[in-house]
């Protein structure tokens, strides 16, 4: 028997009535399914192993907290789009029903997405580790003063950056703030990291694109505030000779889909106003 998690965003006034419309929609068809808020994962777990796929109902932020919380499990995503952009998802408020009914009778793909893992590495001691679908940041804080960020690559000096920030993002961020800083934009099917200064100054301006197998290490110095943000939600504090030790996750992130695999195309063109919204599938 096939069991969904259907987890809501609490803040969206939406969000909760939807999902135990869906639930009731699912039961009706001789689905398993729970519900639970997306923020309050002691609720839901114990279910959240069983559980053969995950309905996330808000926007993009909602469902880079759902591929962390499945990543353990390699539980596909379903995303209905609630928010402002749902990039991620698969479906709409006025169109969940025949696109989940494809997904109850097992007419949908699985598509895998590259996730990133970091560890933050102080001293030589390893202090903290992240996971991210989309992008890993190293940014200032509330000083406009900019940060010397030193990148090697599989053990090599590269270059120094002397910028607001640096990105290190997936193929799936490549449309996020990797693309607002200029980054080159990379379809879900391939295995790359990009790398991208934020505001360069006097240092190496274009983004690197790096293989799948790197193990990218950053050295943060600054006599000020610096971060480290996972996804832009996840975050932690730095300090002055900090290294960042960025790769592949040993895990991917997996998404049901309905629409044909050329999907990405049509739904970046749309989003960047080249395409009619009925122009997606």
């Amino acid at each position: 028997m096939t069991i969904i998690g259907i987890l809501y965003h609490p803040k969206i006034v939406t969000s909760q009535p939807l999902a135990a419309e869906i639930e009731a929609w699912l039961t009706q068809r001789g689905v398993t399914a729970w519900t639970a808020s997306a923020w309050e994962e002691a609720a839901f777990s114990e279910a959240l192993a069983g559980a053969d796929f995950l309905l996330v109902l808000g926007g993009d932020g909602s469902t880079l907290h759902a591929a962390r919380l499945a990543l353990p499990y390699k539980i596909p995503i379903f995303g209905v789009n609630l928010g402002r952009v749902g990039f991620l998802s698969e479906a709409q408020p006025d169109n969940w029903r025949d696109k989940l009914s494809k997904i109850v009778q097992g007419e949908y793909w699985i598509e895998e997405r590259l996730m990133l893992h970091a560890a933050l590495r102080r001293n030589g001691q390893m202090i903290n580790s992240f996971s991210a679908l989309n992008d890993l940041v190293i940014g200032r804080g509330r000083q406009a003063r900019v940060l010397h960020l030193h990148l090697s690559v599989d053990g090599d000096y590269v270059t120094t950056y002397t910028a607001d920030a640096l990105i290190v993002a997936t193929p799936t961020g490549s449309t996020a703030y990797s693309m607002a800083a200029g980054g080159p934009l990379l379809p879900p099917q391939l295995q790359n990291f990009v790398v991208v200064p934020v505001a360069a100054h006097l240092s190496l301006d274009r983004a690197l694109v790096l293989h799948e197998e790197a193990e990218i290490t950053i050295q943060v110095q600054m006599g000020h505030e610096a971060m480290l943000t996972a996804d832009g939600q996840d975050g932690l504090d730095l300090e002055s000779a900090d290294e960042v030790v960025i790769r592949k996750h040993e895990n991917h992130s997996y998404f049901a889909r309905v629409e044909s695999s050329g999907y990405f195309y049509r739904r970046l063109m749309r989003r960047l106003g080249y395409l009619r919204p009925q122009s997606e599938g």
